[in-house]
């Protein structure tokens, strides 16, 4: 085979393990997402992906998933990250590699995870296994960009989320009632609970709570809920919100002592005087909190815009014209996609 047709082949399976890798989207965090495929001939033998923390690993699962296991020993095993070399909350899937002699290996990118960074890439070359690295290698790292951002930077991944009207504001001057006003639809709105479902926390302002009075759960989608980050530097928000429900884990950044706790109830004290974003970044990362939706006003938004800690902005344009009230946060300079949602408009930036 020449080394371009052998390319192709192995983008081919490569893409193939980052399909399977996304049906776990919102159920392997603290883990990345991985897919695994099994060739033998050119065909797939087996194929798995890991679908839960503390279940197995999607080598695992493709290995299971073969229904003759004497083919393994002249088969090739593709995975999108590198197979772990230690034990976790389950064995070594490197291990598993050498105990069923599989001869080839196609890993997608290296695990950057401090237990396994280049470890069980070396293990399996040290076992003499045919180990190739880097297929698809942009794609796999962004199917784990919120574990990579995690790892490497010390900090989330941080996806910024507003609604504005088509003349830009993203909240009328005045309010009548203490609850959001809908600037978008109701299919726009779903895909909000969609998203909460598939990053582990959410943050909103003082003022977004006293004004709306936010559940910030995932109740028009079925899913898990995220973990609710509150700033509030003066613990001026009223314990009759829902904030304060004990549904769903919550964490409140005040300034102020920590007050009355609970299983799902938390204060985090930092001093909103100096560098806000910053010491938020670190609270989220010491917590294991690997990504978050910021959907605060204007001010905690463009806080963590101005201190450029955002990752991907997710913008909705409803139908809808205010004509005044809070302007939409800046952001300037970057490239996006464009869809349409039943007549609202959503833009999706990346940060440069």
């Amino acid at each position: 085979m020449c080394y371009f047709c052998g390319v192709k082949v192995h983008e081919k399976y490569m893409k193939r393990c980052i399909e399977l890798a996304k049906n776990g989207l919102g159920t392997t965090y603290p883990n990345p997402l991985v897919g695994s495929v099994i060739v033998y001939e050119n065909e797939i033998i087996g194929e798995g992906w890991h679908q839960k923390a503390g279940k197995p690993h999607a080598e695992v699962n493709a290995v299971n998933s073969v229904k003759d296991h004497s083919l393994l020993s002249k088969a090739t095993i593709y995975v999108s990250l590198e197979p772990c070399s230690h034990f976790g909350k389950t064995p070594p899937c490197c291990d598993l590699i050498i105990k069923h002699q599989i001869p080839n290996v196609v890993v997608g990118t290296i695990d950057s995870f401090s237990e396994v960074s280049g470890n069980g890439i070396k293990k399996l070359t040290e076992y003499g296994k045919n180990v190739t690295v880097g297929v698809l290698e942009d794609e796999c790292r962004e199917l784990n960009k919120r574990f990579f951002t995690f790892h490497e930077k010390k900090r989330p991944y941080v996806i910024l989320k507003w609604a504005e009207s088509q003349d830009g504001f993203i909240a009328p001057e005045h309010k009548e009632i203490q609850e959001p006003i809908w600037i978008t639809n109701a299919f726009s709105r779903q895909l909000v609970h969609k998203w909460r479902t598939e990053e582990p926390a959410i943050l909103v302002g003082t003022q977004t709570v006293i004004d709306d009075n936010p559940r910030l759960d995932a109740r028009d989608w079925q899913g898990g809920n995220p973990v609710r980050i509150v700033l509030d530097n003066c613990n001026r928000i009223m314990k009759e919100s829902h904030i304060f429900d004990g549904k769903q884990k919550t964490i409140i950044i005040s300034g102020l002592q920590s007050e009355v706790e609970n299983e799902n109830l938390s204060y985090e004290k930092i001093d909103f005087s100096d560098a806000i974003a910053n010491q938020v970044m670190d609270v989220l990362y010491e917590n294991g909190l690997q990504s978050v939706i910021i959907e605060g006003g204007r001010k905690t938004i463009q806080t963590f815009i101005d201190a450029g800690f955002w990752d991907e902005a997710r913008i909705f344009r409803g139908k809808a014209i205010l004509k005044n009230g809070t302007k939409a946060p800046v952001l300037n300079g970057n490239s996006y996609k464009k869809q349409l949602i039943e007549g609202d408009t959503l833009l999706i930036f990346r940060k440069s």
